[in-house]
């Protein structure tokens, strides 16, 4: 376990959920090199849209809207709230 900033994490690039934040539902340490930086992503209460099984083509196309939408932030990598979003909520 990681204590930051007295918050716990299970360690470093491991999202995690935070139901009692008032505005982000997630929240990871992330770690590239030797930065390290806490990121808080998602809105509370909205739910992504993980590909699934018969799934309907609005699902899809909700999902392809997001990642082309944020396909310049999701490339950042590790450091971007959008990276993890994606990886999280919508992958």
């Amino acid at each position: 376990m990681i204590t930051y900033r007295g918050e716990q994490f299970e360690g470093y690039n491991k999202p995690k959920r935070t139901p009692n934040h008032p505005t982000k539902s997630h929240a990871v340490l992330a770690k590239e090199g030797s930065t390290i930086k806490l990121i808080r992503y998602g809105q509370q209460g909205v739910s992504g849209s993980p590909p699934r099984e018969g799934e309907s083509a609005a699902d899809k196309a909700r999902r392809a809207s997001f990642k082309a939408r944020h396909a310049a932030n999701i490339a950042k990598g590790k450091m971007s709230a959008a990276f993890w979003a994606d990886r999280s909520k919508w992958s």
